[in-house]
């Protein structure tokens, strides 16, 4: 790869410490030691308060435009976020509410959630894989999740929860390095289709 795959994690969580964003260093870490990156990560928990009451991105602050600006333009994302009474958070959703519609077309996303218990493991597959995929985005074919019993403190302690971090990013690998990152294109507007009655 020739250049630095730019890579913008953005964590649902509004807390820190942060047991997602524990999950999202490890995730770049890991990536890290088999790619060349350059790693973002966007915390809701910095950028929240900003934008929560914001309806329009032309109303948004610089700062905010900015981070959903890389979004747009990253060459892969890792999203995670916390679950909260089964889906991610709600600030999560409305971030993505301002990306555009086109701009995720084709761009590889790794998926990744915390919980606090196993009943909640299907949010990767039922909540954020549909919302990746109304973008037609690539979600990578292995998602993490964790819950609180992997951690002690902040900190991952479950062997188990590293070995599916590995093979998430191992799965991810090849797909990335297949992909050579290039400029995002200018967003096309669809030609029109004719109708036939």
């Amino acid at each position: 790869m020739s250049r630095k795959l730019k890579v913008v994690a953005v964590s649902g969580s509004l807390q820190r410490p942060s047991r997602t964003l524990v999950l999202i260093d490890q995730l770049l870490a890991a990536l890290g030691d088999e790619i060349s990156i350059d790693a973002r990560v966007i915390s809701l928990g910095e950028i929240g308060p900003q934008f929560a009451g914001v309806l329009y991105r032309n109303q948004l602050p610089a700062a905010v435009e900015e981070s959903i600006a890389a979004i747009e333009s990253a060459d892969l994302l890792l999203v995670a976020s916390p679950v909260y009474r089964g889906s991610y958070t709600g600030l999560f959703k409305h971030l993505f509410d301002f990306v555009h519609h086109e701009a995720l077309t084709d761009k590889p996303v790794l998926l990744a959630a915390t919980g606090g218990s196993d009943r909640h493991a299907l949010v990767i597959d039922h909540q954020l894989r549909p919302l990746f995929s109304f973008f037609q985005a690539r979600t990578l074919p292995i998602g993490v999740y964790a819950v609180e019993k992997d951690f002690e403190g902040y900190e991952i302690a479950n062997p188990a929860l590293r070995e599916r971090i590995a093979l998430a990013v191992a799965r991810a690998v090849p797909q990335l390095r297949d992909a050579s990152p290039a400029a995002v294109p200018a967003i096309r507007k669809p030609a029109p289709v004719a109708l036939v009655a």
